[in-house]
């Protein structure tokens, strides 16, 4: 290589790092105004979920044409008629759960990864269930990547869980169903806590968070929400 040809080279390099140092420091920030303004000042307190929070690239888990809302208060579609959901409702999922390090989590409805990156942010072990393939094969090459080998990600029915690894210390179900699913409520641990959107599909959906006190089932109202439903029908695409 000549040394023309190597300065033209190195030039390009230094532009490139620049450019790619410059878009980091921007999606440090929209992350960091996204926890105070969405996240903290609705009442999500969890030092550990904010933290999390802050460190998960959310952007990378979201379509490329949509990177630039990536941090927006609003839930995205990722493809396949799926969605990442609103910055906030992740926080108050989570934060429902009482996730600790060490725990052990059933995610159902992988989509993108994103919920299950924050809670292996945490220091969760994460198994989750997606029924659409090609999304459930994305999300776990996207998941190992980003350097996150506590998830595990399986292609599936969700309706069942994922009965090999129960019990959960806690279930997080990301799509809408009508009721509880009796394989999630056997797979909840005692004293484990669910967090499910339970109503009809494509409009308002009540977000309930159960706890499993001496086999049963007490229940707390979170407020309504409208996720998509949850699919039975295991899919290719």
């Amino acid at each position: 290589m000549n040394k023309k040809n190597f300065i033209t080279l190195f030039t390009v390099w230094i532009i490139f790092v620049l450019i790619s140092s410059a878009y980091a420091e921007q999606y440090d920030q929209e992350r960091q105004l996204m926890v105070e303004k969405q996240i903290k000042q609705r009442g999500v307190v969890d030092p550990q979920l904010l933290d999390a929070m802050l460190k998960v690239p959310r952007h990378l888990f979201v379509p490329e044409n949509l990177t630039s809302s990536a941090y927006s208060d609003t839930p995205l579609p990722i493809g396949y008629g799926q969605t990442i959901s609103q910055p906030y409702i992740v926080a108050l999922m989570t934060e429902s759960l009482q996730a600790k390090k060490g725990f052990k989590v059933l995610e159902v409805g992988t989509g993108s990864g994103y919920q299950a990156a924050v809670l292996a942010q945490i220091g969760c072990q994460v198994f989750s269930v997606e029924v659409i393939k090609i999304l459930a094969e994305t999300a776990q090459e996207r998941l190992n990547r980003l350097g996150y080998p506590e998830i595990s990600v399986r292609w599936g029915d969700g309706y069942f869980g994922w009965e090999e690894e129960a019990p959960f210390d806690s279930i997080i179900v990301t799509c809408a169903i009508d009721h509880l699913p009796p394989p999630l409520i056997e797979q909840l641990k005692e004293g484990g806590k669910m967090v499910i959107p339970v109503g009809p599909p494509y409009s308002l959906q009540t977000l309930w968070l159960f706890t499993k006190e001496n086999g049963q089932l007490t229940s707390e109202n979170l407020g309504g929400v409208i996720f998509v439903p949850l699919l039975r029908e295991v899919r290719q695409e």
